[in-house]
């Protein structure tokens, strides 16, 4: 199927592993020409450098981080042209309400809600003037699945999905689509230092992590790529009837019995 992307410029946050590296991937696959950020100048460099090579397409790593002053500024002097963003940068803490201070909560907000809300609302003014354009926010299951040891992550992301359906409620009346994607729990090196947390308290042994996801959907985790191929897909014209909705891609999960990790 032709998602007919070819030729379009996508800005993608969080992209030098995990989930965004995947999605880099798979919109450069769709000939898509791209703007990557993330904090770390010497991966992200050569991560757009494999990608553009692989295939074909003009890729410019943008090395920042967008909590700082005028760092949003700087990135939109940088992309002239967007048609896609992406927003899927975010490090939100787990812990308990007991045992997450405010400040470490605070900083966690401050990269994805904040994040995700301060870049929105650069492009889709943008977007808006140009009567054309997709927003996607990667999300995270968290928002449906609420969990007391993820209590700053369920609720950042539950406030994520009203913003995401709040504005894609109208932004078609402005040519644009905002939606979203809620990823269930994916092989990223963030998930995998939770499970060796509960391995190790659990288990005796960190090692024996993936024992913990027998009890998932299909008993494993969820690829990356298959998160990246379904914001691909809806990031497409394939998809243009698709706004102010968010999508679970989580094979199950937000449905089935689970015992999450009871440590931070």
């Amino acid at each position: 199927m032709d998602l007919e992307l070819k030729g379009k410029v996508a800005l993608i946050t969080g992209a030098s592993q995990g989930i965004g590296l995947a999605i880099a991937q798979s919109m450069a696959k769709e000939g898509c020409d791209l703007h990557l950020v993330a904090r770390d100048p010497e991966k992200l460099v050569a991560v757009a450098r494999d990608v553009g090579q692989t295939y074909g397409v003009q890729v410019t790593p943008h090395a920042m981080d967008i909590t700082h002053a005028n760092a949003i500024e700087r990135l939109m002097a940088e992309c002239p042209k967007v048609d896609i963003l992406i927003n899927n940068a975010g490090n939100t803490p787990r812990g308990t309400l007991l045992n997450l201070d405010e400040k470490t909560w605070r900083n966690g907000w401050e990269l994805k809600i904040f994040g995700y809300i301060n870049l929105t609302r650069e492009i889709y003014r943008y977007m808006v003037d140009r009567q054309e354009g997709v927003i996607l926010n990667v999300i995270g299951i968290g928002a449906e699945k609420l969990e007391y040891a993820y209590v700053a992550g369920s609720m950042g992301n539950a406030a994520l999905v009203a913003f995401t359906k709040t504005l894609g409620s109208v932004s078609m009346d402005h040519g644009v689509r905002v939606l979203g994607v809620n990823p269930g729990w994916v092989e990223t090196e963030k998930s995998k230092k939770s499970l060796k947390k509960r391995a190790l308290l659990e288990l005796g042994d960190e090692d024996l992590w993936r024992d913990l996801t027998r009890e998932f959907p299909r008993g494993h985790l969820l690829a990356p790529q298959e998160v990246a191929d379904v914001v691909t897909f809806a990031c497409s014209s394939k998809a243009s009837a698709i706004s102010g909705h968010v999508i679970t891609v989580d094979a199950g999960f937000a449905n089935r019995g689970y015992k999450p990790p009871t440590v931070a």
